[in-house]
């Protein structure tokens, strides 16, 4: 009869270039971030093959259905405006994927809870170095303070301090992408110098609209990953200690 190994789920797994981690998330948090920027709540449960998917997807039909223009002027009440920017050829395929990215983070982030629980009774060691040709992974203790600075002046640079180099090459990348194509630059060049007129005039706000939800998710994601990773570093400590220096046979003084 075949038996089963002692541990069927692991906490974490540590690679050279990231450290992916199961870890209680509010389903709620997850399901506001896939709402915000479709890919952002399955970047959050490290899925991120779908996150990529649904990122580029979300990059291609917004603008082809001028969504965020819709978005803009609706908020300014000119909703004949609205109307007219949107491409309602694109904006139909637009909603369904949206949808499913809300409901399929929300439900991941409720089964993810439930396998986090179970591999955190099963305690599974893990080894804190990964050593490798191209970089080395470890375990430590960083400060979720520090990353939340780094994010908030260039993102990209808190996931790199929390060695998440995959995530933070593609938030670097990404960025800069959007920032050059909305003209920000060139608008920051004239706020300093004090044409402000001219600031309206060289913004393009269909790629502008994508930065407030960019920025709010990198600021967030480094600060609980940190948190997270912290913890992840006191629960293998305590694991090697209870293997390798509590002996069972070892009875306590009275």
């Amino acid at each position: 009869m075949n038996q089963l190994p002692p541990y069927r789920r692991r906490r974490a797994h540590i690679s050279q270039f990231s450290t992916a981690q199961l870890h209680l998330k509010n389903p709620l948090v997850v399901a506001f971030f896939s709402f915000s920027y479709p890919g952002f709540g399955h970047l959050l449960l490290h899925r991120y093959a779908a996150a990529l998917m649904l990122i580029s997807w979300e990059l291609f039909i917004n603008n082809l259905a001028n969504v965020n223009l819709g978005v803009l002027y609706s908020l300014l009440g000119d909703f004949d405006k609205a109307k007219e920017v949107l491409d309602e050829r694109w904006l139909i395929l637009y909603v369904g994927i949206y949808m499913f990215g809300i409901w399929d983070g929300y439900r991941t982030a409720v089964d993810l809870n439930k396998q986090y629980l179970l591999a955190d009774w099963e305690d599974f060691p893990l080894s804190p170095l990964k050593l490798g040709a191209w970089d080395l992974n470890y375990l430590d203790k960083r400060k979720p303070w520090v990353a939340l600075s780094w994010s908030t002046l260039i993102p990209g640079l808190g996931h790199l301090y929390l060695h998440k180099v995959m995530v933070g090459f593609f938030i670097f990348g990404y960025t800069i992408a959007i920032m050059y194509y909305s003209h920000i630059p060139i608008a920051i060049q004239y706020s300093l110098i004090g044409e402000f007129a001219k600031v309206s005039e060289v913004l393009d706000m269909q790629w502008t609209l994508y930065l407030p939800s960019i920025h709010l998710f990198i600021i967030y994601d480094a600060y609980v990953s940190a948190v997270e990773y912290n913890k992840l570093c006191e629960k293998e400590l305590s694991n090697y200690l209870r293997r390798t220096y509590q002996n069972p046979n070892f009875k306590l003084p009275i």
